[in-house]
């Protein structure tokens, strides 16, 4: 009997102390991180205007692009410049004509107009002399906010 008087004490006690002791937590799974707020990315900010190219030619349309493109003219040809550009605001277009022959250059003309837009657009600047161009090397120089946009070489035969 004595067995069984310790068996039951010890059976007792171990229940006891599990009864008593630590008391495991319940397993849950860790609260997630709050996921980080995404701002919106700022806009853009608005592209000034730029030139994005230039084409010579010696007849224009009504929307100011080149309906005969040439880099080559003939002496009574109109020279004209067709002058995209793209973005928006702002700006002022300028176009300085010149005639080379040897070392000297002289200036044809210059000319210069304000700018608006709100997208890509075509402008144009032209040059003409009725009684006929001299023969020989012209350049017209493009200006944007007085910077140089880009030139284009030209010939009078």
């Amino acid at each position: 009997m004595e067995n069984r008087i310790l068996c039951t004490l010890i059976v007792s006690t171990a229940l006891v102390l599990v009864a008593c002791g630590k008391k495991e937590e319940p397993k849950t799974s860790p609260t997630p991180a709050p996921a980080p707020s995404v701002q919106p990315a700022p806009a853009p900010a608005p592209a000034g205007v730029t030139v994005s190219s230039l084409t010579t030619g010696s007849a224009v349309s009504a929307d100011n692009k080149l309906s005969v493109a040439t880099e080559t003219f003939a002496k009574t040809d109109t020279m004209y410049v067709s002058v995209d550009t793209t973005g928006s605001g702002t700006a002022n277009l300028a176009a300085k004509w010149t005639y080379r022959k040897g070392d000297k250059v002289a200036v044809v003309k210059e000319d210069s107009m304000t700018v608006n837009t709100t997208g890509p657009a075509t402008h144009e600047f032209h040059v003409s002399k009725p009684d006929g161009w001299p023969a020989g090397d012209y350049e017209v120089e493009v200006m944007l906010d007085g910077q140089s946009a880009g030139s284009k070489k030209l010939t009078v035969k």
